[in-house]
């Protein structure tokens, strides 16, 4: 089998410069530029976790700005409903009638800050735009702009005014991206940059019909059987495992099979590497899996856990 080893050009031009531009306003974190960028080729959403304050909003607003695509922002409250994010019919007293008022969830890039702030009911809304792609405003379904997705915020100290997000709409985010502080160089060089730029001097590198390329790109990354089984192992190991209650189901499979499609295409190659699935392996699961009492009692974090995977699991040798 003839498989191309080489990212195109256009393509490599396209992604080189989306991390570049991202980087003029987010000091350091290239992974997370990358990350962003993974679940964005990979057709899928990312849900950004960190304390406040560490550019997680910053960066889904400077991700979108780079790319040239509409951009929303929703923040999490309690008394938000679901119309405010889907949209509704309001009367039009002139001729009589009803017109759709389309919600922020119609643009290609949905910012949900704080989304544990949001009400079950809320984000059963999301649910449904996140898995099929299209929303139902009073019976009637109408179809999302593609590309489309969703990058949610969350921090792991709030305990207050907040509801815990179901399994089942946890499931739906693609990756789970954990945003630390900045080193003490990168402090510095926030505070000499701080006036400096706005996301309003981030330029546009690209535009949807490039993004639809690097996607339909990314679903003809060579993918080796032993990969694939890898893959799957990593997955099945969370189900037979004392320190987990719930494992991860077969969407986390097709999420790090996918994932390590659109990551080797951002490090420039056209076939995925066990590296690939290693680096995206805890992304893709840790928000997945349960701990189970032992865990719990034994403090074993969820990436501890899927670390201890990770080197109990064998990794394949010969790819191509």
């Amino acid at each position: 089998m003839d498989i191309p080893k080489e990212v195109p050009d256009k393509a490599r031009k396209v992604i080189q410069g989306i991390v570049s531009e991202c980087q003029k306003m987010i000091v350091g974190k290239t992974e997370l530029i990358e990350d962003l960028l993974t679940a964005l080729l990979s057709e899928g959403h990312a849900l950004l976790e960190g304390v406040p304050g560490v550019a997680k909003t910053t960066a889904a607003s400077t991700f979108s700005h780079a790319l040239g695509l509409a951009f929303k922002r929703i923040q999490g409250s309690p008394d938000i409903l679901p119309a405010d994010i889907v949209g509704t019919h309001v009367f039009e007293p002139k001729t009589g009638s009803f017109r759709l008022e389309k919600g922020p969830i119609f643009s290609n890039i949905l910012l949900i800050d704080e989304i544990n702030r949001n009400t079950p009911k809320t984000n059963s809304a999301v649910l449904e735009a996140m898995q099929e792609r299209q929303v139902t405003i009073e019976g009637e379904t109408q179809r999302l702009p593609s590309p489309f997705m969703v990058i949610a915020t969350q921090s792991p100290i709030e305990f207050h005014g907040v509801f815990p997000l179901p399994e089942v709409l946890i499931d739906r985010f693609l990756l789970s991206v954990k945003v630390d502080y900045p080193s003490v160089q990168e402090e510095i060089e926030i505070t000499d940059r701080m006036y400096s730029i706005d996301t309003g001097g981030i330029k546009q590198v690209t535009t949807s019909e490039l993004i639809t390329y690097l996607v339909d790109l990314t679903k003809n990354v060579y993918v080796a059987p032993q990969v694939r089984s890898y893959i799957v192992d990593l997955v099945h190991r969370t189900r037979n495992m004392e320190e987990i209650s719930l494992g991860a189901s077969p969407r986390a499979s097709i999420a790090l099979s996918k994932s390590s499609r659109a990551r080797a295409l951002i490090k420039g190659r056209m076939y995925v590497l066990p590296d690939d699935v290693k680096y995206l392996a805890s992304r893709a699961l840790r928000h997945r899996i349960v701990r189970s009492a032992p865990g719990r009692n034994q403090q074993l974090s969820a990436e501890t856990i899927v670390g201890s995977i990770l080197e109990e699991t064998p990794i394949p040798k010969r790819l191509l």
